[in-house]
């Protein structure tokens, strides 16, 4: 068994562990899974910036790592069962969640329904539960195996999305009347942009971008306005303005409280795709939050309060609408790419973390 780890103080630096053992016998209840394919994108860069912060290093301890410097950053992804000692999960089930960067994974199913079960591992049990959450696919109804993808792709990026609109429209926009998002072109901006342009009284929407990504941003069509890094000059710096960063640079962020001043109402905080070791040194959430009316948006915090609010069947019907409706968007812009075996990812892994991503692909590695 093969597993890609990352040095927790520097992002850049990997390693592949290849030949790790597993236990040849399961315990009560356990199963093992064969990881089929994980998605990749900038959202899993921020769990690994956050990954002491929030508990990301957690989910799955780097095997043979006896000095506690490595971790394996969480992947959304697709598993088949090929070892069960669970009387109510069979081999053969395909399963879609949060995985490591690994060949295959050993978990405790608890709480087990007819469409999906959580990983009931003791050191998972203080983790955020929408991380351990599995959907059993043989058991949905209506489907489509043709779009795993683009699901492992886009569901924990459409769902934070779905978070923040609706946060945002319950508050009124904080009373602004432009919405600025930083880093305009990740999949998570664009979702958050497609689900405001839907939203009827939506303040003016300004995405952000480098200049390489103007067009293809633009050409989205969901952004009143696209402006680049090094054209500050362009914003209306008069409009009240809440802002919505992807990023988590404090550069751009200074120059657009410079500008905005007082009229900058509130920054929420969601990435951190522009990160340094300088971060990852000091404790990442403060790092984010540090200027003023900034907050960090941690959408497993927002899920559970919905929930609380709405019900769980409200919730699922609301959220799963408006992801739907970002799948079916996606089609028209995102290009997947797929990636064979964890050998060929450390080159894509490396691109990734330098930034050097084209906006419109999605990456899949497939084991």
């Amino acid at each position: 068994m093969s597993e890609f780890q990352t040095l927790k103080s520097d992002l850049t630096k990997t390693r592949l562990v290849k030949e790790i053992s597993l236990r040849n016998t399961l315990d009560e209840e356990e199963i093992e899974l064969k990881i089929e394919r994980f998605a990749f994108t900038a959202n899993n860069v921020t769990y690994g910036v956050a990954g002491e912060t929030i508990g990301y290093w957690r989910f799955f301890p780097a095997l043979d790592d006896q000095t506690n410097e490595w971790g394996c950053i969480p992947m959304w992804g697709f598993a088949e069962i090929i070892g069960s000692n669970n009387k109510n999960l069979a081999v053969g089930e395909r399963v879609f969640g949060f995985y490591p960067a690994a060949e295959s994974l050993i978990m405790t199913p608890s709480k087990i329904s007819d469409d999906r079960f959580i990983d009931g591992k003791k050191s998972r049990q203080e983790l955020p539960s929408v991380y351990n959450n599995y959907v059993r696919m043989s058991k949905k109804t209506a489907y489509d195996s043709t779009l795993d993808n683009i699901q492992a792709l886009l569901f924990p990026l459409h769902l934070t999305a779905f978070c923040l609109c609706d946060l945002l429209q319950e508050q009124s926009y904080l009373g602004a009347s432009q919405v600025i998002i930083i880093s305009a072109s990740s999949k998570t901006a664009i979702g958050i942009a497609q689900g405001l342009a839907n939203k009827d009284q939506a303040p003016n929407l300004v995405g952000f971008t480098s200049t390489k990504n103007v067009s293809f941003v633009e050409n989205l069509g969901c952004y009143d306005e696209v402006i680049s890094y090094d054209q500050f000059n362009k914003l209306n710096a008069d409009a009240t303005s809440v802002l919505v960063d992807m990023a988590g640079n404090r550069e751009i962020l200074e120059s657009l409280n410079e500008r905005l001043k007082q009229n900058m109402l509130k920054c929420f905080t969601v990435g951190m795709t522009h990160w340094d070791n300088e971060i990852l040194s000091e404790d990442a959430l403060d790092q984010m939050t540090r200027g003023e009316r900034t907050e960090f948006f941690f959408a497993p915090v927002y899920i559970q309060k919905r929930i609380n609010e709405w019900g769980h069947e409200r919730f699922d019907k609301e959220s799963k609408d408006f992801m739907h409706t970002r799948l079916m968007q996606s089609k028209k812009w995102m290009q997947v790419k797929e990636i064979q075996g964890l050998e060929n990812f450390v080159d894509i892994y490396n691109q990734v973390v330098a930034g050097n991503i084209k906006p419109y692909e999605g990456l899949i590695v497939i084991l």
